[in-house]
């Protein structure tokens, strides 16, 4: 190893070192998943683009040879990947990714462009299927029931998986109706008031907008629209919240609150987020799945692991530079 890539990771070892030891527990918070198309029926997607189950969470079986190294499995999983293979056309853009994602806590995907990692993403709640082209293969669970079952209903699914985009994407409403509309849409007419105020304490941004609720959205700064858009992700309480580079369009003071939120979320959530910052993945996350060319989830652990000491020659060339 040169002196140069020695010094690479030791600088990503000091941003890491402090945040592992003062971190609280994952807290359980398993519940029954309910998915299926009767439970959806009344339901409409509030994202803006609108037969085999194993018996519980951690039940479903990973082949060893198709394990990515680390260590994929974790006996808190909220959402587990077997063999999952994910095509656009003929384009392969997952090849037979095995993992699984814990409760509460921030698992970070980061890999370079075009490797497939906000495909994973976008399959976690179904996002894929707005795509004409896509097709997935294999098994995606969710608390043990495999979302790709005929009987989930993927609008009823994103109720419990919400998602943010790249791009903050508020609505052409004021703030309150922003957060709020999730609620309306699924019949959440009860404290409306109180419960679009808690979403926006949680998104950290009510001191800024407390005043100005029946203001546009639109007229926001980057980072309060993004902050605005986790508010309103939240407001409908999922579980699990993925985000697609929330923080890529931002600058640093913008992005240092979203690293802040991001952190604080997952004392109640599920986060999953994609990022190219690895410097990001190793201040905020507790897990880190690196993906490379090809589509392939090359290594899976515990971020300090992944950065400190990688089993993977690749993903050690990759986090220290030498590629991608």
């Amino acid at each position: 190893m040169t002196d140069e890539t020695i010094g690479q990771l030791d600088r990503l070892k000091h941003t890491i070192g402090s945040r592992f030891e003062t971190r609280n527990p994952l807290r359980a918070n398993a519940e029954t998943t309910d998915m299926t198309a009767e439970a959806g029926q009344s339901d409409v997607a509030v994202s803006e683009s609108e037969e085999t189950q194993p018996t519980s969470s951690g039940s479903a079986e990973m082949s060893a040879s198709d394990r990515p190294l680390g260590t994929p499995r974790v006996d808190d999983a909220v959402i587990e990947a077997r063999d999952l293979d994910v095509f656009y056309g003929d384009t392969q853009a997952l090849n037979e990714i095995n993992m699984d994602i814990p409760e509460q806590g921030v698992t970070a995907l980061i890999g370079p462009s075009g490797c497939g990692k906000s495909t994973f993403l976008r399959s976690i709640n179904r996002m894929n299927d707005l795509i004409d082209v896509a097709r997935v293969e294999g098994d995606l669970y969710f608390h043990g029931k495999n979302i790709y079952d005929k009987d989930v209903d993927p609008v009823a699914l994103r109720r419990k998986i919400g998602m943010v985009f790249q791009k903050p994407n508020p609505f052409p409403k004021s703030i309150f109706d922003n957060v709020a509309y999730g609620l309306r849409v699924q019949g959440k007419d009860d404290d409306v008031e109180e419960k679009v105020h808690q979403a926006l304490e949680r998104a950290a941004l009510i001191d800024e907008v407390e005043d100005q609720l029946d203001s546009s959205g639109l007229d926001l700064s980057g980072g309060q629209q993004q902050r605005l858009c986790i508010a309103r992700a939240i407001a409908t309480d999922p579980e699990v919240v993925l985000m697609d580079e929330p923080a890529s369009a931002l600058d640093p003071v913008a992005t240092s609150k979203i690293e802040d939120l991001v952190e604080e979320l997952a004392e109640e959530y599920t986060v999953v987020i994609v990022t190219h910052n690895m410097q990001q993945a190793a201040r905020i996350s507790d897990k880190t799945a690196v993906f490379l060319t090809g589509g392939h989830l090359v290594e899976f652990d515990d971020t300090n692991k992944i950065f400190e000491n990688p089993q993977s020659d690749r993903v050690e060339d990759y986090i220290t530079g030498k590629f991608g």
